[in-house]
């Protein structure tokens, strides 16, 4: 027979309902003001349009921050993903120094972004290296190593000895147990660590600014955009982050969260 349920649960029910609201209503403001014309906080549902699409399909300048975007993310996923995948294997041998790798990882990741974007400044003037789409990558990386270090290490301690030893009891070399043992098993976990990368590295400001060169990434560009306003194009674009934005997240979790044996 069913119960009513206690007031407790009522009262957290209808809190976590307000929470969920105050986050994410907003979100919708951008995607209702790319369709329809807002006009002093009124909505005018009678003329829905596509024009601000089309006037983002014609706007050079954040088409081209957003391209340097997507190649500073792709660049800094592969450079994260690699780096990452080996120093967690690293970790996993039990060789000397690991602590002094988990620190030196998860150092500039734990920072705030100002103080790591000054010291990367300070590194590349002096080696000097002149600051590009290089040196932002280098500094994204450097910044979400640690999401993907740690994401492929967990699953390297989930793994079972047995898988190794049975590999090498069938006469398996170390090459050919990490190529058809071991890296199989953290396919899942290196691309879920590099979307949690290129999420990170899309959003990420303050290092961009301090280490960018010519070329401006679509966070800062929307940055210098705020003294202006935006025009009806950006809420354009915001609705389509949004979207991919909630296309990562679910890839995210098809790759982090494990399925339960039915």
């Amino acid at each position: 027979m069913n119960t009513l349920p206690r007031p407790s649960t009522v009262l957290l029910s209808a809190i976590t309902t307000l929470v969920a609201v105050l986050l994410y209503s907003p979100l919708f403001v951008p995607i209702v003001s790319s369709f329809f014309t807002v006009n002093h906080g009124t909505v005018d549902w009678s003329q829905p349009s596509i024009s601000a699409y089309t006037t983002l399909a014609r706007n050079r300048d954040i088409l081209a921050a957003l391209r340097t975007t997507l190649v500073v993310g792709l660049g800094t996923v592969i450079l994260s993903v690699v780096l990452g995948t080996l120093l967690a294997l690293y970790h996993h041998g039990r060789r000397r120094g690991r602590t002094l790798l988990q620190f030196i990882v998860f150092l500039p990741f734990l920072m705030p972004p100002v103080i790591s974007g000054l010291a990367l400044l300070i590194f590349f003037r002096e080696i000097n290296l002149e600051r590009s789409l290089v040196t932002v990558v280098i500094g994204h990386t450097v910044f979400v190593l640690a999401i993907v270090y740690r994401t492929v290490l967990t699953r390297l301690q989930s793994m079972s000895r047995t898988l190794v030893e049975a590999s090498f009891d069938l006469g398996a070399n170390h090459w050919q147990t990490f190529w058809r043992v071991i890296l199989p098993n953290l396919t899942s976990a290196m691309a879920g660590g590099a979307i949690l990368a290129f999420a990170l590295s899309f959003d990420e400001t303050m290092i961009t600014i301090l280490v960018t060169g010519t070329q401006t990434t679509l966070p800062v560009r929307l940055w210098a955009m705020m003294r202006l306003g935006f025009s009806p194009d950006i809420n354009a674009l915001v609705a389509l982050i949004l979207m991919f934005t909630v296309l990562l997240c679910v890839l995210a979790a098809r790759f982090l969260i494990p399925r339960q044996s039915m």
